[in-house]
């Protein structure tokens, strides 16, 4: 299955607050525990992209998932690192359409300037995991029991894509 990616706006809202709220209702992978309405979900689409990218792929049927890249701390030291974020419709996994679209969106991210990416992943998510291991994203963390969702406790992993080791202020 093909599609193509383009910059997410406000429009999209509907379609990727569906994507995302199936996760939300179904599964651990996030933390939020309600559903997220449409016009909460344009309400951050418009705050990410200040500063960063929100990407959709889109196919003959739709939206068929998102990735986005957000503030990792507000404060002023992590001003080079990004957290980042994908989902797909939940049908559509492991048909390569992740790889495509969070490809797009770490070379999006670098060529901002940004030095880190960091996917903070509930687990078990095997193919989330593979997802970013196979773009070079390398485990950092681990959290156990951070997080409690449907009566469970889940560990989250940080993986961290790292574009450059010394700081800017240190390079030549």
């Amino acid at each position: 299955m093909s599609g193509s990616i383009r910059d997410a706006t406000s429009a999209d809202a509907a379609a990727i607050a569906s994507i995302y709220n199936w996760y939300v209702e179904h599964t651990t992978v996030t933390f939020e525990e309600e559903p997220v309405p449409a016009e909460e979900m344009a309400r951050r689409i418009e705050a990410v992209r200040a500063a960063h990218d929100w990407l959709v792929l889109e196919g003959g049927d739709g939206l068929l998932g998102y990735a986005y890249a957000a503030r990792y701390h507000a404060r002023a030291a992590y001003r080079h690192a990004t957290e980042s974020t994908i989902y797909l419709r939940h049908e559509l996994a492991g048909q390569g359409l992740g790889t495509r679209l969070y490809t797009a969106l770490v070379e999006r991210t670098l060529a901002r300037g940004y030095r880190h990416l960091v996917g903070a992943i509930a687990l078990p998510n095997d193919a989330s995991v593979r997802l970013h291991e196979k773009l070079g994203f390398v485990k950092v963390g681990h959290f156990v029991r951070i997080g409690c969702k449907f009566g469970r406790w889940v560990d989250v992993g940080h993986w961290q894509l790292e574009s450059y080791a010394r700081p800017p202020e240190a390079r030549p």
